[in-house]
């Protein structure tokens, strides 16, 4: 079986590098009932995480025809949540008396979506093939939805704005794990995003981060979100350091809007084998660290003011000692700020407790920030007035095995 298994996902991806994600499904049934795997279905998941739909290849989004999942309360979306591999309960769930499975689809831990299959036996070698089919689906999603309109259209679920366009393509994926760190973020309003903006980069050793607030909430905003993080990673892929870095993007900000449009931001570089933070403040939220699920602080640095702005104040790079297990939370204001019915914001406390709560050990990283945008949008009323932003950045320290689920 792992034999003939691991033969068959070779010619798979043999067989995949001309297709198009249109052709994905009919070339992974075929390939996966040579050892044993009927009825395979690959769903994805939308850029909001709340459904899971059906990649069938046919019509616009490549989805006509095709079931749909919602990622909370269904048993395809807990496979999902808990990136496992779950069965349909009793002695069968799929065709012909076989047994249904569910299997997350991840690339490291960005979670892609579930791939759906019936089998007629049930045991650790056909459960390890499940596994390494639903890794090979991510590396062959990811290799076609770069270029493929029909995966933007079947991940979203409303209309999206020209400045939310430029946004989803600007920042990196959602997610990634290596050399003892784990990252994860989330962007709000995910259709109606104008000015906020994350980063993240590696190289060797260091994990580049940055977190940016445009001013304003229009197309003009993500403009200059754009700009702004074009010049940062022009500026670091050239050596330079943290305060030269985010003075090289105030010069091009000014450069092309004048003192009219500034960005605010936290521009952070940790070092993955010693856990040595560095970072500079431009005008924006602390970074929050979290330790030990319980001890919580403010790191502080004299802030140099807005990029954009022309203030000419200094910039100062603050440094911190990570423990193993630590957590580290940059955000924009529209996660603290957003207001309920009574005109209560969500708050500090609350955003910190939610993390606190959610991400001890029973959730992933990157579900408990699924989680926290839900409730987010929830305390507002599903609509938030400001783009909200969370990139959240685990240390392990030496337990790189613990990276991913």
């Amino acid at each position: 079986m792992a034999e003939d298994a691991a033969s068959s996902l070779v010619r798979l991806m043999q067989a995949s590098h001309t297709v198009t994600l249109e052709q994905l499904p009919r070339l992974i049934a075929e390939h996966a009932a040579v050892v044993g795997m009927y009825d395979t279905a690959v769903f994805v998941v939308d850029i909001r995480e709340t459904v899971l739909r059906q990649l069938t290849g046919q019509g616009l989004d490549a989805g006509d025809g095709g079931q749909e999942f919602s990622v909370q309360g269904s048993l395809p979306g807990h496979a999902y949540q808990r990136v496992t591999l779950l069965a349909e309960p009793g002695e069968s769930g799929g065709a012909d008396g076989r047994r249904r499975w569910w299997v997350a689809i991840t690339d490291g831990v960005e979670r892609l979506g579930v791939l759906r299959a019936d089998t007629d036996t049930d045991d650790e070698p056909l459960r390890q093939a499940l596994r390494d089919l639903a890794s090979m689906i991510a590396l062959l999603l990811l290799s076609k939805r770069s270029f493929s309109d029909s995966y933007a259209r079947l991940v979203r679920t409303e209309a999206m704005n020209v400045a939310a366009e430029m946004q989803w393509n600007l920042t990196p994926p959602p997610a990634y794990a290596g050399q003892e760190a784990t990252v994860g973020a989330v962007m709000e309003p995910a259709y109606r995003v104008g000015g906020d903006s994350f980063d993240y980069a590696v190289a060797g050793s260091t994990l580049h981060l940055g977190v940016f607030d445009a001013m304003g909430h229009d197309t003009t905003a993500g403009i200059t979100a754009n700009v702004a993080v074009a010049a940062c990673r022009n500026a670091r892929r050239q050596g330079a350091s943290l305060a030269e870095t985010s003075r090289h993007m105030e010069n091009t900000l000014i450069e092309q809007f004048g003192t009219s449009r500034y960005v605010t931001g936290i521009l952070a570089d940790l070092d993955m084998e010693t856990g040595r933070l560095t970072w500079v403040n431009r005008g924006h939220h602390l970074p929050i660290l979290l330790r030990d699920n319980r001890w919580t602080t403010e790191l502080a640095c004299p802030p140099a003011g807005p990029m954009g702005a022309d203030l000419g104040l200094p910039v100062t790079e603050a440094t911190e000692q990570l423990q193993p297990g630590d957590r580290l939370l940059l955000y924009t204001d529209g996660v603290i700020e957003a207001r309920d019915a009574q005109g209560q914001e969500f708050g500090r406390d609350r955003f910190i407790d939610f993390i606190l709560r959610h991400h001890s050990g029973e959730h992933t990283l990157h579900e408990t920030l699924r989680r926290l945008m839900a409730a987010v949008l929830g305390h507002h009323d599903g609509k938030l007035d400001d783009d909200a932003t969370v990139l959240l950045t685990e240390w392990r320290g030496g337990h790189q095995q613990e990276l991913t689920p």
